[in-house]
């Protein structure tokens, strides 16, 4: 009587064969053959069938940061339907939707939110081996200044993950308003590695020229901007419109105020601000209406809606600024990693 107790995989000589199955009668072992170009490929399908696609997990942060499959393709420099392909790809071999759009953009399902926090580590770790392995030690103090309005619910994660992946690194870390870290760069008496918000509608070519960059920076984020107000605020909200600002020093609200008025918009100031956190606390208390970027909204905020008949507003754009001539290798090196961390 023949017991299956295994099966091998033997070699067999008649290489073109299709895979066939040796019973012995002597042995309680069943012996599979298959051609010499099938057994080399089942060990690399096995582990393949078990692993990510580095380049798809970084395309799927890129949608899920930007908010859309177009927004996404424009900073990773892909056209949208290679990006589109990439994330059906990831989903297929995941074997589960990642991503759903909303009136917000795209947002994770359960599954996509518990794969976007191991694509990060990946894709950090990652860059941190290459580092390693290129001889990049980052040893030191880095002071970093950073516009209150980059991604405030996630720069505090993103900075957390950059000291885990250089502990060595002491880190001091300024919000400040963009119009103060432009000012200060060339000096570099207040920080090292400067990040700031843009508007679309700056040359910023000129701007930078004008200031004494070599360069306008580097892109690393472009965000829409929205009006928005509280979920509970009822409409209409009549006339003066109640605005929430910050102040004037920050450009951003003076854009906002310059478009009021450029349209005719009668306004009044319900509530002034010193940063992104009270104004965004403001706005969810109901105290009025302002204009943010879409990842400073909060849950209890909403995009205000068409009927209030608000003008339209340009893009936003995160800037790293270049780095100064006679800065260290620390410096430098460390703006690398962060640019990738923070697009």
């Amino acid at each position: 009587m023949k017991r299956i107790v295994r099966v091998d995989i033997a070699s067999e000589k008649r290489e073109n064969s299709m895979p066939y199955i040796v019973f012995s009668e002597s042995t309680t072992t069943v012996t599979a053959r298959y051609p010499r170009h099938q057994r080399d490929a089942i060990p690399r399908a096995a582990m393949n069938a078990r692993a990510f696609d580095l380049t798809q997990l970084r395309t799927f942060i890129a949608i899920h940061d930007a908010g859309s499959i177009s927004a996404a393709a424009e900073q990773i420099f892909l056209s949208q339907s290679t990006v589109s392909e990439q994330l059906q790809k990831l989903e297929a071999r995941a074997g589960q939707s990642l991503l759903v759009r909303s009136r917000k953009g795209m947002r994770p399902t359960p599954a996509g939110t518990r794969l976007l926090s191991y694509a990060r580590q990946i894709s950090a770790l990652s860059e941190a081996a290459f580092e390693d392995l290129q001889g990049v030690l980052l040893d030191g103090e880095l002071r970093i200044a950073i516009t209150d309005y980059y991604r405030p619910h996630d720069v505090g994660r993103v900075l957390k993950r950059f000291t885990s992946l250089y502990p060595r690194l002491r880190l001091h870390v300024s919000a400040m308003q963009s119009a103060q870290i432009e000012r200060t760069a060339l000096t570099g008496e207040q920080f090292d590695v400067g990040l700031v918000l843009r508007l679309m509608n700056e040359d910023v070519g000129r701007g930078a020229k004008a200031l004494g960059y070599r360069t306008p920076g580097t892109l690393v984020r472009r965000e829409r901007l929205v009006w928005a107000m509280s979920s509970t605020l009822a409409e209409p909200l009549g006339e003066p419109l109640p605005l929430v600002t910050l102040p004037p020093s920050c450009a951003l609200q003076s854009l906002v105020l310059g478009v009021l008025e450029r349209h005719n918009v009668p306004y009044r100031i319900s509530h002034s601000a010193a940063g992104v956190a009270g104004m965004q606390l403001a706005l969810g208390a109901g105290l009025g209406i302002s204009c943010l970027n879409e990842s400073a909204l909060t849950p209890d905020l909403v995009v205000c809606p068409p009927s209030l008949g608000l003008p339209s507003l340009p893009r936003a754009e995160f800037h790293l600024l270049p780095g100064r001539a006679d800065e260290t290798d620390l410096i430098r090196h460390a703006r690398n990693a962060l640019l990738r961390l923070f697009a």
